[in-house]
This record gives structure tokens, sequence and C-alpha cells, in this order.
């Protein structure tokens, strides 16, 4: 009769193989649930432009993508005392002259190129002057750096906008608390 094997080999073998099977799975399964890496923040989304003088809010933009093309439309106008707050751009040219300037898009044809948007335009409704703009992104998708410029980009004027929360617009009115701060108390 012919000798059986161990029972202790066989329990290892078994033990093993079940270890490496298990091994494996556990890679598979750690290697399908990690995040793929953290996208590239985008310029899309709401934007409040600070008045370089007093600090305040001067408006925001809602910039889009379409197609791989970027636009700025202003949607909201903090109006200062004595301005009139349905001012229409009557300096614009073409199909803009006229039109109120709130819901005006202002960035027209801003392609991207990583973090930085290039080629496009930016309007001035005040005047309807038209420059060149160039949009530079933080990495952490939290600044816009928007620059209008004539010719180069060395003559030009910037600013660093904020970015808002994408709901800003619908929250009944109401300002958007600071980031990292507490909400103004509101006015009765």
């Amino acid at each position: 009769m012919g000798s059986s094997p161990e029972p202790e080999r066989i329990v290892g073998v078994v033990m093993a193989a079940w270890l490496q099977t298990s091994m494996m799975v556990g890679v598979v399964l750690f290697t399908a649930a990690a995040p793929l890496g953290a996208a590239e923040p985008t310029a899309a989304g709401l934007w409040e432009q600070i008045d370089d003088k007093t600090g305040k809010p001067e408006s925001w933009f809602k910039i889009t993508e379409r197609n791989g093309v970027y636009e700025g439309a202003l949607v909201k106008i903090f109006s200062k005392p004595g301005e009139d707050e349905n001012w229409v751009c009557d300096k614009c040219e073409g199909a803009d002259r006229g039109r109120p300037v709130l819901g005006l898009t202002l960035i027209k044809g801003m392609r991207r190129n990583g973090l930085s948007y290039e080629n496009g335009t930016i309007m001035d409704p005040r005047d309807g002057s038209v420059y060149r703009a160039l949009m530079r992104l933080s990495p952490d998708g939290e600044k816009l750096e928007m620059r209008g410029y004539l010719g180069i980009s060395l003559f030009g004027r910037s600013q660093v906008w904020n970015r808002l929360p994408d709901n800003a617009l619908t929250s009944q009115g109401a300002r958007p608390a600071p980031r990292g701060g507490t909400a103004p108390p509101q006015k009765k």
C-alpha cells in the first residue's frame, strides 16, 4: 500500500494557496477602489470680482465651458450708491449695444492650457473696449487671475477673483459666508 501524504503538508499547501488568492483579491479590490487621482480644477463656476480700491465685491461672473471654449457672463452687480442698477451697454458694439450689462457675456473665446486659459477676450462694459485676455487658475481652484491687455500681456491689468459656491446665486439672495468663517448677521 502506498503511503498517504501527511495531513500537515496538505493543510500547508491549501493555506498557502488561500493566502495567495486572498492577497490577489485584496490588491484587485484596493486598486479598483482607489481614486484615479484628483482631477485638475477648472475655471468653470461662479467667481467674485473685488473692487481694487475698496476691497468690496463689485460683481459676480459665471464661467461656463462649451466644446472646449470658456466664456464668462456677468450675473450679479453690486451697485455703488448713485449708480444705475439697470445700466445698459451704450458703448458696446454689435448685438451687445443697448443691452443690459447684467447677463452680458464679457469673457469670450478662452481655451484651456492646463491651469491657464488663453486666446480669449474680455470686454469692459463701461466703455465697450475689448481687450485680449488671459486667465490663470490657482492649483487649488479657489483663485482666478484675470488679465486684460492690449498687444502683449505686459501692457495690461490683472485682478484676482475668488471662487464662490455654485449655489451662491440661488441662496435666496444672501451673500455667501466667507470660506472657513461664519456668515455675517442678516439685516432684518
